[in-house]
């Protein structure tokens, strides 16, 4: 991928979801097999059958759409991903 693919946030729809990812050839380094990424709507990446994922480096990038698959979230289980992301988690440490 190059350095010119990963935009600022702010020129992107800010919802949030989420995807794992099923390949990676040529990008182990970058992205993990079975893992799971914060997928960034793009539409102008769409129309090109790609999505724009956060990898490893913590930068958003445009990776091909068929390595990925989106996942449908719980609201809630979506919303503390997202604040994990951040930084802001809201999570209470369970007491054992």
């Amino acid at each position: 991928m190059d350095e010119d693919q990963a935009l600022p946030r702010t020129e992107m729809n800010e919802s949030k979801h989420f995807a794992v990812c099923i390949r990676n050839p040529g990008y182990e380094g970058t992205l993990e097999l079975r893992k799971l990424y914060e997928l960034i709507e793009d539409s102008s990446a769409e129309k090109h059958n790609q999505v724009r994922i956060v990898d490893e480096s913590g930068e958003d990038y445009l990776y091909p759409k068929s390595w990925f698959l989106r996942i449908q979230l719980p609201e809630r289980i979506e919303e503390e991903l997202v604040n994990l992301v951040s930084g802001n988690s809201g999570l209470t440490p369970r007491r054992s």
